[in-house]
């Protein structure tokens, strides 16, 4: 990668700290912590590779929801984000191209008469989904005619199919195969219905930083760092994204 220049410096780490806002929710990219409590897992550590490039220390916060991951980029508190780059979150900040895709796929019940994906979207049909997950906001858009039952958090919103009787549960694909395993005869469809891409985001007025670190993105995969990560962490259900 080329030199870093000032700006970048001064726009991702002012105090010569990169602050990261990290979904502490998402438990393929961050799987854990460490002895001093800081997050693990494939995004913390994407954060740690950006940090090395700019030559300067990082500073992981862990947040919780992902509005409140958006809203640290948008305040300034944080430099950089790692989230599911969406169109409304894109409202707000900007995203670089995807280091990794999950699979969001459904759950449907034993005996559900919905045997694939295009079934779903029917008159009726009531799918569970954890709101503003990036999954749910891709639902929230593209639904004609089934509706969402929403759910504060991806346990509650398993919770939510099971005691409301409803038709199908939305989720990453490797959430399902561990709900699923609660739940006698359910039965996860082939396919996709969406690849949630995973990003790194900053503010939209820092465009010499947009630049360093959509670099950072094609670098981190065509050096094969995020593959060795999916490897290392052991993560099932998501693939590296196309080089942009």
């Amino acid at each position: 990668m080329d030199s870093i220049s000032p700006e970048v410096r001064m726009q991702l780490a002012p105090n010569g700290v990169l602050s990261a806002a990290v979904y502490l929710g998402n438990f393929l990219l961050v799987t854990g912590r460490s002895s001093s409590g800081e997050p693990t897992g494939i995004s913390p550590d994407i954060c740690r590779a950006i940090a090395k490039r700019l030559g300067v220390e990082l500073s992981l916060i862990g947040f919780n929801t992902q509005d409140e991951v958006v809203d640290a980029v948008v305040s300034g508190r944080c430099g950089i984000s790692l989230l599911g780059s969406d169109p409304a979150r894109a409202q707000k900040l900007t995203f670089t191209p995807a280091y990794v895709e999950l699979e969001a796929s459904y759950l449907v019940p034993a005996n559900s008469p919905i045997t694939e994906l295009s079934q779903v979207d029917q008159p009726g049909v009531r799918i569970a989904s954890f709101y503003k997950s990036a999954y749910d906001l891709w639902l929230q858009r593209n639904l004609k005619h089934a509706s969402l039952v929403h759910a504060d958090s991806v346990q509650a919103s398993n919770e939510l199919f099971v005691s409301e009787k409803l038709d199908v549960l939305a989720g990453l694909k490797t959430g399902l195969v561990t709900a699923s395993q609660n739940i006698p005869g359910a039965r996860i469809l082939d396919g996709q219905f969406t690849g949630i891409q995973q990003a790194i985001a900053t503010q939209k007025t820092h465009l010499e930083s947009i630049e360093f670190l959509n670099a950072c993105v094609e670098e981190f995969i065509r050096s094969g760092l995020v593959a060795d990560l999916i490897s290392q962490y052991q993560v099932q259900g998501l693939s590296v994204a196309a080089l942009p």
